[in-house]
């Protein structure tokens, strides 16, 4: 292998890969917070919610589910214009991932809401509190506490997977790699810094992740 590594151009272009680095971070966390909200929503619906509520969600999940990401974004973004809805590139992206976040995050919060005995609803029913507040007191902070691990590595396949964004030509980490590819024509060196970026980041999401749950569920009950 008589290949020579030359990283000197891909360096040059170092704002394109920050640019892209900024809006990959910004899809990321967006779509985090806004597809936690749609899954304690939908879980909530699916566990507790009337027939007319639960079978819609259902609908939501196993169809979001079962198809692929890049369709469901090409639907967003290529297919609403048609119906005279039309998203910027990033907006369709974030839209997408949300959909697509919010869908898988309403099995995993399902899953920790259904395990939580019933004698610790009725204890709070026998205490007078309202549906709402058993619902905040009692039952999502340890359903949380069950599944965060499940939930903070969906995350994290989340962040990974907005590099399919570039298909739409949103300037995340990936579509701007590859106008630094196409500049320089140094295929290797290019992708092996994208490669390395997303593997960085991956590890300090995970870093974040364990320090929350240290912070919010590992403390001592004294201390809350």
């Amino acid at each position: 292998m008589n290949y020579t590594f030359q990283f000197r151009d891909v360096f040059a272009a170092s704002d394109l890969l920050l640019d892209g680095l900024l809006l990959t971070l910004e899809l990321s966390i967006v779509t985090m917070m806004s597809g936690l909200i749609i899954g304690i929503s939908g879980a909530a619906a699916r566990v507790y919610g009337p027939g007319w509520l639960r079978r819609p969600v259902a609908v939501y999940v196993e169809a979001i589910r079962n198809t692929p990401l890049i369709v469901q974004l090409f639907l967003i973004f290529f297919g609403l214009p048609s119906a005279g809805i039309k998203f910027d590139a990033a907006t369709a992206a974030m839209l997408a991932l949300s959909i697509n976040l919010g869908a898988y995050s309403i099995e995993i919060i399902r899953a920790g809401l259904e395990a939580i005995p019933r004698s610790q609803i009725e204890a709070g029913q026998s205490l007078g509190l309202s549906g709402p507040q058993i619902f905040r007191y009692v039952i999502i902070f340890p359903a949380l506490k069950l599944m965060y691990p499940a939930l903070a590595s969906q995350f994290v396949l989340l962040m990974l997977a907005t590099s399919v964004v570039s298909q739409i030509s949103a300037q995340d980490l990936f579509h701007m790699a590859s106008i630094i590819q196409s500049r320089t024509f140094r295929d290797f060196e290019v992708y092996i810094l994208v490669a390395a970026a997303y593997l960085v980041l991956a590890l300090v999401f995970r870093l974040l992740f364990a320090a929350l749950y240290q912070l919010v569920f590992a403390r001592p009950k004294s201390s809350r």
